[in-house]
């Protein structure tokens, strides 16, 4: 007999089906699939068909107001893309977007609507768009609809929704998935109000902070086993970011609060420090405190660790930096009202709105009075630690900072919990964007102060479209044949011997291609050690290779400074780039200009023109 044929899967609906499975299975949405008082009958559901209406749309889902999710059967999506559709209609739900059948919904509330949705999933990584979305806009939904009911709905907005042009939302209930459901609904209990769908949504989002919340405490317990004291004080401090606190709650999940005496007093703690790669907070547990006060200093840790304020001290002095950070999250956190200022700490209204590289400019200037300020370790010093027990992690440890931020970022928002220092969010959000490398931020000031020859329109020479309209003469691009003034800039070249030849061949190639790109036929170059040498106007290939470097003494650069600003031959207009290692004098510039050092270099002075890093 031979063996039955077997059931041929379909590949679409078996990566629907997983894709399902995972969103119904996250706690976030398992309220929604199941009402925790069982007096609404709704639930979140999908029924997989060949929708005729989102075949016309180009759709993918679609949502009733009942919790039917029609998915279209049609729709080649990858599993990743099928997660980010499913989520997306969840979350209309969850959102409110479904819960008032009389209300009339427009094309630009409906797209508007769909960025808001968008932007949430964005925030928490859920899914993968189908299409490529452009940058969404940080409005409230109904400040985007009215924007765009007078200027229209721009380019790229609708391909945030689910359902294509035809909208993803449908205030009708859906069928049912099964014939006897619609025979048979489970019977309400008396006395029991049904919750809201955004009730229900809000109800699961409590249900997986508390679910991260027993992880994290599990993963404490077993993985770490140190068997170091904590204080049950400062314990429920952190508890309360958790619970209470969306921006913070992701970071307080994955902290660890040591209040052991013996640990604090052998690090010289006086209220609290913190390591950012062991994600611990070492707290004195005799540091006399009030529950909010408490709650500050953990938020001002955690703040300290995230913002991976221990990596970005680069040339600064360590401990003046830590100051500086201290001033800007101190008002950050007086500004949004999370606990109360304990005595003593550095708190300054006149830094309102200013970024810690700013206040350590301000500040670095008073030396004497600022060595007797203290952080929350202790006069004399920092409060950022590092462990040489507890060695950098890397990329997984950015990335976890990273994502608690961002996620802490999008339930505050989307929960309107009130405003937010602009300085933090900008912080945050700059977590996902890597700084330019030094080249391209170099390759900008090129661009911006070397200005080569500009082209003009002429008839002489017709325009490439002119064929497309031979009735309308239309003039084309031509560069100037004449003779022009040609742009040209300076270069400081420190060639002691503590320069690093390898990076002094990669700053000097640099120079050379960005000069050639603008079309800078010659520069003006000064050798500088014990003394100037100036070697005059070099082509720029010779920049590069052919140059010969002189002198290997002492840096001074002020006189090479100098003798470009004043010599007759340079223009007045043109710019310097001075290239040093950081041991050098101090160096004074009257015109634009800028600095080229290497990474870890710390210039003696503070510097007036931008500084490039090279790397």
């Amino acid at each position: 007999m031979a063996s039955a044929a077997k059931k041929k899967v379909d590949p679409r609906l078996e990566r629907a089906q997983h894709a399902w499975a995972a969103v119904a299975g996250n706690p976030m949405f398992r309220a929604l699939a199941d009402d925790p008082t069982g007096a609404d009958p709704r639930e979140l559901r999908w029924r997989w068909a060949e929708d005729t209406p989102l075949i016309r749309a180009r759709g993918h889902a679609r949502v009733h107001a009942d919790g039917t999710v029609v998915a279209n059967k049609h729709s080649p999506l990858e599993l990743d893309e099928w997660l980010w559709v499913f989520a997306h209609c969840a979350l209309h739900l969850g959102f409110g977007h479904l819960d008032d059948p009389a209300e009339r919904v427009d094309a630009e509330l409906s797209v508007a609507r769909c960025v808001v949705v968008a932007r949430f999933q964005a925030e928490l990584r859920l899914g993968r768009a189908p299409v490529h979305l452009p940058a969404l806009p940080t409005a409230p939904e109904e400040q985007l609809a009215e924007r765009w009911r007078v200027s229209g709905i721009p380019d790229g907005m609708a391909g945030c929704s689910a359902g294509g042009t035809g909208g993803d939302t449908d205030l009708t209930p859906g069928a049912p998935v099964h014939p006897h459901r619609a025979r048979w609904m489970p019977p309400t209990r008396p006395g029991v109000t049904a919750m809201t769908w955004p009730d229900r949504f809000a109800l699961g989002l409590g249900q997986a902070a508390a679910a991260a919340v027993d992880e994290a405490g599990t993963l404490r317990q077993v993985d770490r086993g140190t068997g170091r004291k904590t204080d049950e004080a400062w314990e429920t401090a952190r508890r309360w970011f958790v619970s209470s606190y969306p921006l913070l709650a992701g970071l307080a999940a994955g902290f660890t609060i040591i209040g052991d005496v013996t640990v604090s007093r052998d690090m010289s703690i006086s209220i609290a420090a913190v390591d950012p790669a062991a994600a611990e907070i070492y707290v004195n547990p005799f540091a006399p405190l009030t529950p909010d006060e408490r709650r500050f200093v953990i938020a001002h840790e955690m703040l300290h660790a995230a913002l991976r304020h221990g990596d970005r001290v680069a040339h600064r002095d360590p401990y003046l930096w830590n100051i500086a950070t201290d001033y800007v999250i101190n008002g950050w956190l007086v500004e949004m009202a999370v606990g109360d200022l304990p005595e003593g700490v550095l708190y300054d209204p006149q830094f309102q709105g200013a970024g810690a590289e700013e206040v350590y400019d301000r500040i670095a200037t008073d030396l004497r009075r600022l060595r007797r300020l203290g952080t929350l370790r202790g006069r004399g010093l920092g409060d950022i630690l590092c462990d040489a027990r507890h060695p950098h992690r890397g990329t997984e440890l950015d990335e976890y900072y990273r994502r608690a931020l961002a996620t802490g970022l999008a339930f505050h928002e989307s929960n309107g919990r009130g405003w937010l220092p602009a300085g933090l969010v900008q912080e945050i959000r700059a977590l996902d964007h890597p700084p330019l490398p030094w080249d391209a931020q170099l390759a900008r000031w090129f661009e911006e102060h070397v200005r080569g020859p500009a082209p003009r329109r002429s008839y002489a020479r017709p325009s490439r479209r002119q064929s497309s309209t031979p009735g309308i003469p239309r003039p084309g691009w031509l560069w100037p044949e004449e003779e022009v003034e040609r742009a040209t800039f300076g270069v400081v070249l420190d060639t002691s011997g503590s320069m690093d030849r390898s990076l002094l061949g990669k700053a000097l190639g640099a120079i050379a291609s960005y000069a050639t790109a603008r079309d800078v036929p010659a520069a003006r170059v000064v050798f500088c050690d014990a003394a100037a040498y100036d070697a005059g106007y070099l082509g720029v290939a010779d920049i590069a290779g052919r140059v010969r470097i002189k002198g290997r003494g002492g840096t001074i650069l002020q006189p090479g400074v100098r003798l470009l600003e004043r010599a007759t031959d340079f223009p007045a207009d043109a710019p310097i780039l001075v290239i040093t290692d950081g041991y050098c004098d101090h160096v004074r510039v009257r015109r634009e200009h800028a600095f080229l050092v290497p990474d870890a270099a710390r210039l003696p002075f503070t510097p007036r023109g931008p500084v490039f890093r090279l790397r």
